[in-house]
């Protein structure tokens, strides 16, 4: 090995796993991409996965409150991510699915589809296989991904943040007639904090060794630069 090669080895940051969770509207998403490409790492969007799932079922005519019939057509549908933070991609069965999975039919649909055990164990399997491919690392984002789905991660953050902060965040990335006064939608984000928080399989949960972060009274830009230098010394550890 040359003196070139071996100086880039040992120079050459680690390979770093780290898992975000939280509730809706703490800024997982835009954080979790932000920092993958600040840090060169992959990227991973669960919740997509669980929205996508949904999607298909409803697309399907599977009736998404019967969860024997979910739990049947759970291994149907082909769902690809693509890793890359710059432009995250995601398709069901081939298709482009990063539209269709944020309409409020599915946003009202996927806490009953995520809670079905068979849902949770197909898309876990397929999670942890993207993260274990992931040649200097990866960033993954949900809501069990410290507990569940990768209980060895290198670092864990739980983000949080007021109920009426996340409502108002929100709200703010709501568009057209999808756009509901904040007391509705602080209503539904706590509905569906109280279903992921709830379910027998995977419940939305802070890791015992996860850093807590509150982003009520931070910026985006804040959370970001906090998260950044968490990965940076938990690297250079």
């Amino acid at each position: 090995m040359s003196d070139t090669v071996e100086t880039a080895a040992r120079t050459a940051p680690a390979a770093v796993i780290v898992g975000i969770d939280g509730p809706s509207g703490t800024g997982k998403s835009s954080t979790s991409k932000a920092v993958a490409a600040k840090l060169g790492l992959r990227y991973l969007d669960t919740g997509a996965q669980y929205r996508a799932i949904t999607w298909w079922m409803l697309s399907n005519g599977i009736d998404v409150n019967d969860a024997a019939a979910v739990a049947d057509a759970a291994g149907k549908p082909e769902i690809v991510s693509g890793t890359d933070p710059s432009a995250p991609t995601i398709t069901v069965d081939g298709a482009d699915a990063a539209g269709p999975i944020r309409t409020q039919e599915v946003t009202s649909a996927v806490s009953a589809v995520s809670a079905v055990p068979e849902v949770r164990t197909r898309l876990t399997e397929l999670q942890r296989s993207i993260a274990a491919e992931a040649p200097a690392g990866i960033v993954v984002e949900g809501r069990d991904i410290g507990t569940t789905v990768l209980p060895d991660a290198d670092l864990k953050i739980f983000l949080t943040a007021s109920a009426e902060a996340r409502a108002a965040r929100r709200s703010g990335e709501l568009k057209g007639k999808e756009a509901a006064d904040l007391a509705a939608t602080q209503a539904a984000l706590v509905k569906r904090d109280a279903a992921d928080s709830g379910r027998k399989t995977s419940p939305l949960a802070k890791a015992g060794d996860a850093v807590e972060v509150d982003t009520t009274e931070l910026t985006l830009e804040q959370v970001i630069e906090c998260v950044v230098t968490l990965v940076e010394e938990k690297r250079a550890a």
